[in-house]
Order: C-alpha cells, then structure tokens, then sequence
C-alpha cells in the first residue's frame, strides 16, 4: 500500500488568520516577525499593580467591531473576539466563496486551553457585589470553549463536524491535527481548525505567578520571553488567535487556490508524567516528533526545521533541546530551531494554530524567523536557534511542537508544496 493510499486524501494549508500580540492580520504578524520585533509590553486592560508580573502580550489593535456586529460583542468573551476576527482573515485569505462553506462538506475545529475566564470572573464579582439577579443571560454561552467554533459554524453556514478541545498549549495544534485526519479519511473536504485565547486577567496572572510559571522582568517586558537564553525566567503570557484553512488537495487544485504547505504528518502523545512539568528525559516530546515524521512516511534526517514549543521557562526549553537531539542525533545540529514565543508570549490554547500559521508562512516564502532575545548561550541548549535575525533557507519539512499541562503533546509535520 503506498503512502497516499495508506493516509487517505492529501490536505493543504489555503488560508491564515493570525491575530496576536503583534497585531491583527496575517501579513502585519509575518513582517512583525520577519523585523524580530516583539509584542510584549505593560498590561493595560486592568490594573496589574499588585501582580509579581505586570506585562504580557495584549492584541493592542484589536477592534472586535470590524469581525462582529456590535450587539454581538457584548455576547461574547474576548476569546471568541479573537476566534471570529482569525476565522473571517483565514477566510478571506483563502479566497473561498462565502457559499462553498455552505455545506456539511465545510467543518469548524477551534479550541481553547481556558476559554472565558475573563467571563467568568467578571459576572462573579457582579454575582459577589450586586447579587444574582444581576448576572448576564449570557454568561454561560460566553465562558462555554465550544462557543468559538459553534460561531464560527454558525457564520459560515458550515454544517460539517463542528469540535471544540482543551487541550491545555497543544490545543491548536491538536485542532488542526485531527481536521487533518477529518480531510484525509473523507468526513470532510474544508475545515477551519486552530486555537483561540485570552488569559490576559487578573485570576489568571495570580495563577500562573503562585505558580513560579512567569518571567517578572518587569523593568525589560520585551527582552523578558527568551527561549533558550541561559537567562530566561519563565514564560510570558500572550493572547489572540490563530486560525488556518485546511483543505482537500483536489479541491485546492481545482479553484486554482494559493496553497502555502501540505501537511503530511500528526503525531499526540502523553508524557504520564507530571501534571505541569515536562518529563525530564523528554520522552513525551521525542515519541510526539517521531510519530508526526512517521506519518508522514520521511526520516528525522528529511526535517530542516522545527518551531519549537520555546516557551522561554527553564524546564521545557532544556527538555526540548534535549528531545531534538535524541530523536534526531547527528542531525540534530543541522536542524534549525526558533520560538516565534520570543516575539508573541505564550498564547496558551492558541499557540498551536498561531505557530501552525507561521510554519506554513515560512515553508511558504522559504524563510526562518528567528529567536529574539538570544543573548547568553546556555551549555544544555546548544542547537541552532536562529539567534535573533530571520534568515532565508531551504525547507522541504517543518515541524511544529506543543506541549501542555497534564502532559499533552502534539507535533505537526508540514511540507513545502510544490504546483504538480
């Protein structure tokens, strides 16, 4: 049996949404990204003053009004914003006619890692100070993580399977994932899959601080995410969206559709290990990457590239590290490697499908965006960073790796797509 016959239909990424910290649209974030610029600032939303750490990664042009009617708005919790804003730009970007969604062929897979936090503590301070009677009717709809994609069903007239996951920071990756396996065994021709976030509160930087989890440079919030730095203190959280347009070869083909990569290969493992910690050896993380290399039917030494899940703390970017060189030996210091989380923050459940977009961007233009803040090597991360300039390359497989708590993991293996 050979390896199309043995996967079922091939799948191509056709659209991009991307709306993070480095703004709203997709070419905004790609030439953010390309200048190694980054997100991150002081909060503004509230007031952070008493929290350890008082920056993060906020949307700051995002206007909800220009992707939702204004009675709308007020219906939904931001991370729903920010999934029908990366819906509409993956939509539009793809060139799909509004009415090819139209049909029980067209599929919504987004998920979130915490979905409306931001909901729910806004209606339990009215529940606390003004009573019951005064909460929302529609609190629940906006605190709900399926609430994302069932809108986004909703607006297209997409009939198809409509999912939502939670999967902690593999969710989008996860997302798109199984609308992957969704095309390929024919339960659908188009999907739009990926992951949608807003952590940015109070409850939730009170959470993660307790935790130890967050970098406090407060005095230098854009040199604070530094993957692989030897002085990284933790991670720093972000939000938004990223949304990708999945769909069936064939179908992309014959509308004549931009494709920006093939995905081949998807890979979920668990580390059964620790419920916020990666396990040291790594072993979830190398069982992950091979199993997406080996769906795709290609060797580790095939993969030029990997967007690594970097987020800048100092376990995960040491285990990572550690994971890249046993699955790939020798080769392992011929692959590039970078965390685009330098740039954005963490976007938690929407990391997947924002770092899924950039992959498919850079396999798409041929270029590695690069790793900012890399300043002090560090001896147990000694791979190739693409230490903070992007650098044009040839890449014929990327990867892409997330890894959440409870130790989930998820890996995606994209292709550069060449017109047959």
């Amino acid at each position: 049996m050979d390896r199309e016959s043995s996967l079922g239909r091939r799948v191509v990424v056709t659209g991009i949404g991307l709306v993070s910290p480095l703004g709203t649209g997709t070419d905004k974030n790609w030439q953010a990204l390309l200048r190694g610029e980054s997100g991150i600032a002081p909060l503004t939303r509230f007031d952070f003053s008493r929290h350890a750490t008082r920056f993060g990664g906020e949307v700051k042009d995002f206007d909800p009004l220009l992707f939702v009617d204004r009675k709308e708005v007020r219906k939904m919790d931001l991370f729903t914003q920010f999934a029908l804003a990366a819906a509409h730009l993956a939509v539009e970007d793809s060139g799909i006619a509004p009415g090819d969604l139209q049909s029980d062929r067209a599929g919504t897979y987004v998920g979130s890692g915490i979905g409306g936090l931001g909901s729910i503590e806004e209606w339990h301070s009215v529940l606390l100070e003004k009573g019951p009677e005064r909460v929302s009717p529609f609190f629940l709809i906006q605190t709900i993580i399926n609430e994302a994609s069932g809108r986004i069903s909703i607006r297209y007239g997409a009939k198809g399977p409509n999912c939502a996951n939670a999967t902690a920071c593999s969710t989008g990756t996860h997302a798109i994932g199984d609308s992957f396996r969704m095309i390929a065994r024919g339960e659908a021709d188009i999907m739009i899959a990926g992951g949608a976030e807003a952590p940015l509160t109070p409850l939730s930087l009170a959470g993660f601080n307790a935790m130890k989890a967050l970098s406090e440079r407060n005095d230098a919030p854009a040199k604070a995410s530094r993957p692989f730095d030897a002085q990284r203190d933790g991670f720093v959280m972000g939000e938004g969206s990223g949304v990708v347009i999945l769909e069936e070869l064939g179908r992309a083909l014959k509308r004549e559709a931009r494709v920006y990569a093939e995905v081949v290969g998807y890979g979920m493992t668990s580390d059964a290990y620790h419920v916020a910690a990666p396990a040291p050896d790594g072993d979830g993380a190398v069982r992950v990457m091979r199993r997406a290399i080996e769906d795709a039917g290609v060797r580790p030494e095939d993969v030029q590239y990997v967007n690594a899940h970097g987020t800048s703390t100092p376990f995960n970017d040491k285990t990572e590290t550690l994971a890249i060189k046993k699955l790939f030996g020798e080769h392992a210091s011929r692959v590039a490697v970078n965390s685009t989380k330098s740039m954005t923050g963490h976007l938690l459940g929407a990391a997947g499908g924002l770092e899924a977009g950039i992959l498919a961007l850079c396999l798409h233009h041929q270029v590695m965006t690069p790793t900012i803040n890399y300043e002090f090597p560090d001896p147990e991360c000694d791979l190739d960073y693409v230490p903070n300039v992007s650098r044009k390359a040839e890449i014929v497989h990327g990867l892409s790796n997330s890894f959440g708590f409870g130790g989930t993991n998820g890996a995606l293996l994209f292709k550069r797509f060449v017109k047959p």
